[in-house]
């Protein structure tokens, strides 16, 4: 039997990662200005994310723009959205199955192999969910390193990485870990054997020695 503990803080550390990729997911600053050129005024700061581009004002005054076509977008930044919706659908989801197998709650409280067998369930769901995030923030962190370092691109047009993208690094690293610990709940398997036959009764002896 998985200790309750360990299902319980498996769960909380899925959870933080799931808010994490919300976060992140809603956060403009995936990739920011590098100043890494000479030139480079650093009067204004301009970040993107995955829905808006930003500039930052050494005032403190801040303009967005929402991305307007979405067809316009480049393919790495579409399939980056999608993977961390998705993420975000299957951690809700992973939620609710885990709960139903969590030790602490009432649900299937008489069949406690099928309720340790949700709480698997949700983990695995866990697991789905925190390598799409992770597969989709690497994907647009190699598209940054990529576009930084070709020299293609103007000093004045790169970019590094954003707070968001270290955010949805972690969150991708708690929902795996949170998943792999509500993964040992998996009921063990018993060992059934076979029920021992009885052995047979002498006969009652008729009184008679025969030679």
């Amino acid at each position: 039997m998985a200790n309750a503990g360990l299902q319980l803080l498996g769960f909380i550390l899925a959870f933080l990662g799931w808010m994490g990729a919300i976060a992140s997911t809603a956060m403009p600053q995936w990739k920011t200005h590098s100043h890494a050129g000479d030139n480079i005024v650093t009067a204004q700061s301009i970040y993107e994310g995955l829905w808006m581009s930003c500039v930052s004002q050494s005032t403190g005054q801040i303009q967005c723009k929402v991305f307007d076509s979405l067809l316009n977008l480049h393919s790495t930044l579409q399939a980056t959205r999608a993977l961390m919706v998705i993420g975000i659908l299957l951690g809700l989801i992973a939620i609710f199955v885990a709960t139903i197998g969590m030790k602490c709650m009432k649900c299937l409280e008489d069949d406690e192999v099928q309720k340790m067998r949700m709480a698997v369930i949700g983990g695995v769901i866990f697991l789905i969910s925190g390598l799409a995030i992770l597969v989709a923030t690497a994907w647009y962190g190699h598209r940054i390193v990529q576009e930084f370092y070709d020299p293609m691109t103007p000093v004045n047009a790169r970019y590094e990485f954003g707070p968001a993208l270290f955010t949805g690094w972690a969150a991708a690293c708690f929902c795996l870990l949170g998943g792999a610990l509500l993964c040992c709940s998996c009921p063990r398997k018993t060992t059934s054997y076979p029920t021992p036959r009885p052995y047979p009764k002498p006969a009652p002896s008729s009184g008679k020695d025969y030679v």
